[in-house]
């Protein structure tokens, strides 16, 4: 298993910071795993997934 830190999130996804959390507070985005007192990582594969699940909205609605 691979985890992500926040800058390779913000890169992956094109999301910004805030934009993570908020999505995360709605329920509509992965929760990161905590590392540590205050460290956070995101499972790659979660992260990918939901990535996946975007793209095939998308395609679903053409």
């Amino acid at each position: 298993m691979r985890v992500m830190k926040l800058n390779e999130v913000i890169n992956t996804t094109g999301l910004s910071r805030s934009s993570i959390y908020a999505y995360m507070s709605k329920g509509n985005f992965p929760k990161p795993i905590q590392l540590g007192p205050r460290a956070v990582a995101w499972v790659e594969g979660e992260v990918v997934a939901w990535l996946q699940e975007k793209l095939s909205a998308r395609d679903y609605r053409r």
